[in-house]
């Protein structure tokens, strides 16, 4: 069974994922906050992280730069999720290292595929040169 993790500060949000994603047949990680997510990352290595741009404490930014910075969680694939659809704050969001990212509201169908092509082809950052 894949893991994906998923980190969403607004509840009814982090809810909805957590069951769409649980009837789909994925074990769900769920963190309410920045902070429990990268603790979660680093616990158990899911297959998929799935995180909110803005959140209070820590954005989402910061959780991804952390757990890039971390050999245990650097190649994890990473979705952001938003509800900033200007194209800049993709761009931003793909140069931090992120491996998709989708705009809010959206279509569950659209993540899931998302997660699944993820799991499949594992985080683009693995096939890139250092």
């Amino acid at each position: 069974m894949k893991t994906i993790l998923i980190i969403e500060d607004y509840k009814d949000i982090l809810e909805n994922l957590t069951e769409y994603f649980e009837m789909e047949g994925y074990k769900i990680l769920a963190a309410n906050n920045g902070r429990q997510g990268i603790e979660l990352a680093r616990e158990f290595i899911p297959d998929v992280i799935i995180c909110d741009c803005l959140m209070y404490e820590m954005d989402g930014s910061e959780v991804l730069r952390l757990l890039l910075a971390s050999p245990e969680t650097c190649e994890i694939p990473f979705i952001f999720s938003t509800s900033l659809s200007q194209k800049l704050d993709c761009e931003n969001a793909l140069k931090l290292g992120a491996d998709n990212f989708i705009v809010k509201p959206y279509e569950l169908d659209t993540l899931l595929n998302m997660v699944k092509g993820l799991i499949k082809s594992g985080s683009k950052r693995h096939h890139l040169a250092f």
